[in-house]
């Protein structure tokens, strides 16, 4: 990963998204979506803005050896997956006709690493971007059009070491044309779907690569691209009044599904600290600023009774601290292991969620992401299967939880020994059962594993599995939850002890080296408690404890062996600001007495190594204040105080300054 490309011109395109698919209190206001019944009466004028995914294909010329986009359910290709947003205009008129304008902006998907062949250099498309006439013809609530206008675009060239390390990243930008086709159809209320395909000619632009011994190549983007999107309509309802009862719509409103939006910006930095010594994953001891950008949209639909599909489209964009290295209690939750200069879209989330009453009480479920509103059995079980993040289900605190809303830190919000299966972004795919009672929960889950240390391809060759019970109770009246987790992994990992003996025969051999050739199947189990605690109203204490064996290498989370945290929690309603909230706590990790010798040895671990060890304990102290600018978006300082960061005494302590701008839809 080389964060030096990352400039902060980079982050428009993230920002545009935010600003564009989520927008306006006017939008936020009718974001959840109630689907009516269709009715043929329908005006299509108006402003409107939306987000769309999709798959593209095509080419960037001959001998440019593009790099290989994950595709998800499809085949990789040069673009993958597509995701993005737009905005535009029509006006219908009296004889069907409409004329519309629209501009949006379209980003790839990741690299699909195993497909990656080997090659000097590699050259990508970071994002195409259109400003198109539309024409169409409205056929009540359908209306097909043909579009077409200018478009632009951006494209860059890794130039390779020879193997994974790229040297440098030269970038150009394209200009072009574009034509395309599609449908579109108003499902309810202001909103409409479409369905599109835009062919993108981009102007060839020549790359001189002659500084590095390799001759010139041109780029000459060719992109096909399929989307589907969801506009939202400003204004009044576009359906007639002859279909409106008392100012309303006649259509009955449906709970079977909805939308949902979040868009977080949570920038970073630091001052200098002391650092006699630096390793491979050492935070740098000179100041930085780095910042991360994430956009999700949450689709929920409901398929019969007790069954559920919820897919969860996401951009993100920027990078942690130092390529989110050099701290084991890693300061921004947002940051994840596969930064980007510019916007990368991955659908991190969806699965089929089916719910099977048991009979009794029952209880309302309230509208929000990832879950349909209505009314469940609260005796239940429940089964999901598809990808997700085991977080979404295991671990949970009413206080400590979400790096979006609450504490930052990932050993705050997180039982940090706990290494739960994840790709890159931290996600899995497997599957969850639940069984709930008023009083009590049990749930387990199997999931895949990444099929190495640090890795971004999952796999059910080994695996991973987890069992949670979760107590509800009340003291004196106030409400609590313990939950007891313990969990298990096997994976392709190597042992400390074992790189240790190896190298201690033969000095001169790298430690890094030896680790990665006695890698092979090997478990790593331990246990975490979790329990929350309301003393008040609106003031509640948090407090986590995790372990784990500490044999063998971390696989997907951070490198921590144990931790303890806790914290206090209060709302605003104290000072008449209900909404804000301040957060204070701490965290202590720590390794096992294997971890740290390989540590002390240069070994490196997946966040951290600074080349040799004085071990203490890594303390973090954490506080926040979250200040609620409206029902849609709160802003929010931290600061954090990281002692013996990586668990060396000679560096340190840093100081950790954040901001977040955080909006739910």
């Amino acid at each position: 990963m080389n964060c030096d490309r990352r400039s902060p011109r980079h982050v428009f395109a993230g920002a545009a998204f935010g600003a564009l698919a989520l927008g306006s209190p006017a939008l936020a206001a009718d974001m959840a979506l109630k689907a009516p019944a269709y009715k043929a009466v329908y005006d299509w004028t108006g402003f409107y803005l939306g987000g769309h995914v999709g798959y593209g294909d095509g080419g960037l010329g001959p001998g440019t050896n593009p790099l290989p986009e994950q595709g998800a359910f499809f085949p990789h290709s040069v673009t993958g997956v597509t995701g993005g947003f737009q905005a535009g205009y029509n006006r219908q008129f009296s004889n069907r006709v409409v004329l519309g304008i629209e501009a949006d902006a379209t980003f790839p998907s990741p690299v699909d690493l195993p497909r990656r062949a080997p090659a000097p250099f590699n050259a990508t498309i970071d994002y195409t971007g259109t400003l198109r006439g539309r024409v169409g013809y409205a056929f009540g609530m359908w209306m097909p059009y043909l579009t077409g206008g200018f478009a632009w675009g951006h494209s860059h060239i890794n130039i390779n070491d020879g193997g994974r390390e790229i040297l440098s990243s030269p970038g150009q930008y394209h200009t072009g044309w574009t034509v395309g086709a599609g449908a579109e159809f108003a499902v309810g209320g202001n909103w409409s779907a479409k369905l599109e395909y835009d062919y993108i000619d981009l102007a060839r632009r020549m790359y001189d690569l002659s500084d590095f011994a390799l001759p010139g190549v041109n780029v000459d983007p060719r992109i096909h691209l399929i989307e589907f999107g969801l506009n939202y309509r400003f204004g009044d309802t576009p359906w007639a009044p002859s279909v409106l009862t008392n100012g309303q719509s006649a259509f009955a409103r449906s709970n079977d599904w909805n939308v949902h939006a979040q868009t977080t910006f949570l920038p970073q930095a630091y001052p200098s600290f002391r650092s006699p010594y630096a390793g491979a994953n050492s935070l740098p001891g000179p100041g930085q600023i780095q910042e991360t950008w994430t956009t999700t949209a949450f689709l929920g639909l409901r398929l019969w009774e007790g069954g559920e599909f919820y897919f969860n489209p996401e951009l993100a964009q920027g990078f942690g601290l130092n390529g989110t290295l050099g701290l084991a209690g890693f300061p921004n939750g947002e940051a994840q292991k596969a930064g980007a200069a510019f916007p990368k879209i991955r659908p991190q989330r969806y699965y089929l969620k089916q719910t099977f009453g048991l009979g009794g009480e029952q209880e309302d479920v309230a509208d929000g992401p990832n879950q349909l509103p209505g009314k469940r059995d609260i005796d239940r079980v429940t089964l999901i299967v598809g990808r997700f993040a085991v977080g979404d289900f295991f671990d949970g605190n009413s206080y400590a939880k979400d790096p979006r809303a609450d504490f930052m830190n990932w050993a705050m919000w997180s039982s940090a020994a706990y290494d739960f299966p994840a790709d890159l972004p931290g996600y899995t795919r497997g599957a969850v059962v639940e069984l709930n009672r008023k009083d009590w929960a049990v749930r387990a889950g199997l999931f895949q594993v990444p099929d190495a240390p640090n890795s971004d391809i999952l796999v059910f060759r080994t695996g991973g599995a987890v069992v949670e019970f979760e107590g509800r109770y009340s003291i004196f009246d106030q409400p609590g939850k313990v939950r007891l987790g313990v969990f298990g992994n096997r994976g392709n990992t190597g042992n400390y002890r074992e790189a240790l003996a190896i190298e201690g025969m033969d000095p001169a051999l790298d430690i890094n080296a030896v680790m990665t050739g006695i890698r092979r199947d090997n478990p790593k189990y331990g246990f975490y408690a979790n329990a929350e605690q309301q003393i008040a109203k609106d003031i509640g204490l948090f407090a986590r404890a995790s372990w784990n064996d500490g044999q063998n290498e971390i696989l997907s989370f951070t490198d921590v062996d144990r931790s303890v945290s806790g914290g206090l929690s209060v709302k605003g309603s104290y000072w008449g600001r209900p909404s804000d909230t301040i957060g204070v706590g701490g965290a202590i990790n720590g390794l096992s007495s294997a971890h740290r010798d390989f540590l002390a040895a240069g070994g490196l671990g997946l966040l951290i190594g600074d080349g040799q060890l004085n071990y203490r304990n890594e303390r973090i102290l954490e506080a926040y204040y979250a200040y609620s600018i409206d029902t849609h978006f709160t802003l929010t300082a931290d600061y954090q105080l990281i002692a013996n960061p990586a668990y060396n005494a000679d560096r340190g302590p840093v100081s950790i300054f954040s901001g977040r701008l955080h909006g739910e839809f």
